[in-house]
């Protein structure tokens, strides 16, 4: 299990729940990047340095080594109103 290529040891690093891996810090995937962005690092004015977390799963199915890649980055449930976490 790797975070940004590096890897990432269970119950230290992230907990596994059920189909789900949970990480105590916060992981973020870059949203989508807006024309005026997309010109800016065209021009070569601004390039796009926003948090990119990339998650890459390890595991054999079958007796052979498999990869899960760029997997999906699923946010905690925010607290209800008047809890805090």
């Amino acid at each position: 299990m790797f975070v940004n290529g590096v890897l990432q040891a269970p119950g230290r690093d992230y907990e596994v729940h059920g189909r789900e891996l949970r990480f105590d810090k916060p992981l973020a995937k870059e949203g989508r990047l807006g024309p005026i962005r997309w010109l800016s690092i065209f021009l070569g004015v601004a390039g796009t340095y926003r948090k990119n977390d990339s998650i890459d799963v390890v595991y054999e199915s079958g007796g052979q080594r498999r990869v899960a890649s760029a997997l999906p980055i699923i946010p905690p449930p925010s607290p209800p109103p008047g809890r805090q976490s």
